[in-house]
């Protein structure tokens, strides 16, 4: 097909051009120092000038305010020019009218830090924020408003989000943090992802959508709104793209004067208790990345680039207290290698494009079956931008292009930023990658371990006060995760079975998510959903006595559903109870009468608290202990700086506090298809910990000993890089000069470039190789072809330094000739990191 026949844009061109004229027009009259946004079928104008922007969701609830600098700065350093962050209503409005915005709920001050550093802000208003957050953000009072149905044309839910909504733009034009008063936040957001559920609501869902866009808009906020996933997003609200590859499945804007913006492109996926791990490589969201600039992206946002930590009982159904993990930067702020690199990389090299893809005309051209060339060219000028893909997932391809040949890997898109020079390629990684270490604490290693039961109780302390088990989610009420049921049966010999073989089974269908069984006071056993399948029924053989009985079953949520049509009508908890296998037959045990007890005496005790833990007897640890007990033990803080982290091995299920901190649930016992815990480490900030005396509390719901338990440094000291004789020079090599691109070194030329994290120093090489290695960072191999000279020229590069770069050049590892000279040549190096003073 001819380059003119085959043309994307042929149809919008004409409006881009005539768009770009008017709103160039309109910007000039305004002056130069206008201050707001506006936006067109190019790009989002901000302040008078159109922008690239490279976004990351940052949760600020999701990390500590600590935290928050270290991480805002290195997203900035990933070539990041956008913070996106979602608001969450039910942390700021617990209690219906009580608001709280401090500490790590300090929205205005997380913000503020954000334009510190020079970067904007999309600040996702929601209220319904889904983002695997307990309840999707909404208060659970919510539910408890009389005739109200989330999410759609409902007067009650309408008030209370247009109440909420208008108290956090107000909140954030009273500090000045708009676009048009000077502040950094350029887009807000209403709702999220409708689209999935708007047709259970039919016509209520329609006009819901028409609703909240003229509610937001008319708050007057002087930036654009979006909506993402909302093909119906009615104007002059922006429909964005949400998913892993927008730059093919995004059908476009619904107007052709809007901006192509993709609001999450996710790094990974988050994780539920009982899944293995979860990984997206760096290579595949570079090119989704490449592809969706290349087709008139103005906005891609990274969901996320830092997940962090679901401290406390903030995470939705079944999902770990880990977020994301697997982000450019990982759950302890640190960056995860190549991604973070190869990511920075691409922004640079998109950047070197910026005029061309701003002001440039598009067009695009196919070289072959599963090959093109999309580019941006402005006419009589050397402003032009290439975008050469090869599409096809297995087979690398060679295309010709304006007279010369370029190289594809399979599945990768080159990027020429002049249209003649390859400065990036989304397949080929040239810069580093590393390994998460996790390291003993030598002055946190000796743990010693106190414990105190939870008493279980009877009818006699939870006496009965309704005929059948209560809805476990309106009894708990989003306090506690655990609410006891009591009743007692009476039985005489008779009833009971005759032969030794054969004992009562206790049956317990339920709603979900989880519980523990007891009877007169012995631990039967526990039984869980799923996050797919919340209800359950648990079977489990019981001894029974003459006489009084008494049944305890602790119910248990795993966090509150975030997604979904009629939120408000979900429900949890025992629906059904039987004893089979009597001698009178079944017996239905569900109206039997039963007390219902919200907590469990150690919460409301705040065992888990220096005077709290006072009110209880504790014991040594000398075996392992009866399921539901309370530990405890002091720790001092590990030495240095490095994140910390506890690992719960040898535990089941439950939650831990520091300090009387609660750092989340922790689940070991609900293994994986890959038979491992879905999280075994669970992160503990610095801002936490005292230098000495820590208290740790643990509550476990099974039986365990905590004698196993560790405390733990993390450390991504280990770099590796692994370049290829064919590799192209780093993107850092060429810079944008009057409209040309020209190299900035003297030799262009692949190299191994290595920086150590934190101002550390290169204190070891632990492999280098010259020739044809093998593995990856953390666990490289030797091949047949290895110049024994290696090591020692990449430690004349590296060692005590904390930057090096090592040049993939023949003539420096083959000096006394070439061993092996049929094998393409590949530097695979890995070295260690260290404080300088080691």
């Amino acid at each position: 097909m001819t380059p003119d026949k085959w043309n994307p844009y042929r149809l919008v061109i004409l409006v881009l051009v005539v768009s770009s004229v008017l709103v160039s027009s309109t910007v000039a009259h305004r002056g130069r120092h206008t201050q707001g946004v506006v936006d067109d079928g190019r790009s989002l104008i901000i302040n008078g000038k159109r922008e690239l922007l490279f976004s990351g969701s940052i949760h600020y609830t999701r990390s500590t305010p600590d935290m928050w600098p270290d991480i805002i700065q290195k997203a900035k350093h990933g070539g990041l020019n956008v913070i996106q962050t979602y608001v969450f209503w039910n942390v700021h409005e617990p209690v219906k009218g009580q608001f709280n915005f401090e500490g790590k709920y300090d929205l205005v001050k997380f913000i503020k830090l954000v334009a510190e550093n020079g970067m904007y802000v999309t600040l996702r208003v929601g209220p319904f924020i889904q983002a695997e957050w307990n309840h999707g953000g909404l208060p659970y009072w919510l539910r408890e408003v009389p005739n109200i149905i989330f999410r759609s044309d409902n007067a009650p839910f309408k008030y209370h989000m247009k109440r909420y909504v208008k108290k956090i733009i107000n909140m954030m034009k009273e500090e000045k943090l708009f676009a048009p008063q000077g502040g950094p936040i350029i887009l807000a957001q209403i709702e999220n992802e409708y689209n999935h559920i708007q047709l259970a609501y039919r016509e209520m869902g329609t006009r819901y959508v028409q609703w909240s866009a003229n509610m937001a808009v008319g708050m007057k906020t002087g930036v654009p709104w979006v909506m993402c996933k909302q093909k119906d997003a009615p104007d002059p609200v922006i429909n964005t793209c949400n998913g892993r590859h927008c730059g093919d499945t995004f059908t476009g804007p619904n107007n052709p004067y809007k901006p192509s913006i993709w609001t999450e492109n996710w790094t990974a996926q988050y994780r539920v208790f009982g899944d293995p791990p979860s990984q997206r490589a760096a290579e595949d969201i570079a090119y989704s990345v490449a592809r969706f600039f290349s087709k008139n992206g103005t906005l891609a946002n990274y969901y996320m680039y830092h997940g962090g930590t679901n401290f406390g009982r903030t995470s939705a159904v079944f999902t770990t207290t880990r977020y994301y993990d697997e982000a450019p930067l990982d759950e302890y702020g640190l960056q995860r290698e190549p991604k973070w690199s190869h990511l920075r990389d691409l922004h640079r090299a998109l950047n070197l494009c910026k005029k061309a893809l701003l002001w440039g005309t598009p067009g695009g051209q196919k070289l072959g079956k599963h090959t093109e060339v999309r580019m941006y060219e402005k006419p009589g000028t050397n402003i032009c931008a290439a975008f050469l893909s090869n599409n096809n997932s297995k087979v690398a391809h060679t295309v010709k292009f304006r007279g010369s040949a370029y190289y594809l890997p399979p599945r990768s898109i080159s990027i020429l930023p002049d249209c003649k020079n390859v400065v990036y390629n989304t397949q080929t990684i040239v810069s580093q990658h590393n390994a998460r270490n996790y390291v003993r604490s030598k002055v946190a290693s000796t743990l010693k371990w106190k414990m105190s039961p939870e008493q279980i109780p009877s009818v006699h302390q939870v006496p009965v006060n309704n005929r059948i088990p209560h809805e476990l989610y309106s009894l708990l009420k989003d306090t506690t995760d655990y609410a006891w049921y009591t009743t007692s049966i009476d039985l005489s010999q008779r009833d009971l079975p005759m032969r030794p073989d054969i004992l009562p089974v206790l049956r317990i269908s339920s709603l979900g998510h989880a519980l523990h069984a007891f009877v007169n006071g012995e631990y039967v056993g526990s039984g869980h959903g799923s996050h797919e399948e919340k209800s359950f029924v648990f079977q489990h053989a019981i001894v029974l006595k003459p006489g009084t009985n008494h049944i305890a079953i602790l119910g248990m949520t795993v966090g509150l559903p975030d997604s979904g049509a009629y939120m408000e009508h979900r429900f949890a908890g025992p629906r059904a109870v039987t004893i089979l296998g009597l001698n009178t037959g079944t017996i239905d045990l569900t109206p039997n009468g039963w007390g219902n007890q919200v907590g469990l005496t150690g919460e409301k005790n705040h065992v888990f608290t220096e005077d709290g833990s006072k009110k209880v007897q504790w014991s040594k640890v000398k075996r392992q202990g009866p399921a539901l007990t309370w530990y405890k033990t002091r720790f001092d803080a590990p030495e240095g700086r490095d994140p910390v982290a506890i690992r719960m091995n040898g535990m089941g299920k439950g939650m831990i506090w520091v300090n009387g901190q609660n750092i989340g649930r922790y689940w070991m016992s609900y293994l994986s298809p890959l038979g491992k815990p879905s999280q075994e480490e669970y992160h503990i900030p610095r801002s936490f910990l005292k230098p000495t005396q820590n208290l740790l509390v643990v509550l476990e719901e099974e039986k365990a000993s905590p004698k196993g338990i560790e405390i733990l440094k993390v450390n991504r000291d280990t770099i590796c890089s692994y370049i290829t004789e064919f590799s192209p020079p780093h993107v850092k090599s060429w810079a944008r000069e009057e409209s040309h691109i020209r190299a900035v070194v003297d030799i262009l030329q692949p190299a191994a470039h290595l920086k150590c994290p934190n101002h550390k120093k290169i204190a070891s090489v632990d492999f280098a190789s010259y020739g044809d290695p093998a593995g990856v960072c953390g666990n490289f191999v030797l091949g047949t072809c290895n110049s024994p000279s290696t090591k020692g020229i990449v430690e004349q590069h590296c060692l005590g330094k904390p930057t090096c770069v090592v040049p993939v050049k023949k003539e420096l590892f083959d000096k006394n000739g070439d061993a092996c000279p049929n094998v393409n040549k590949t530097l695979a190096i890995q070295v260690k990191c260290a404080p300088s003073h080691h």
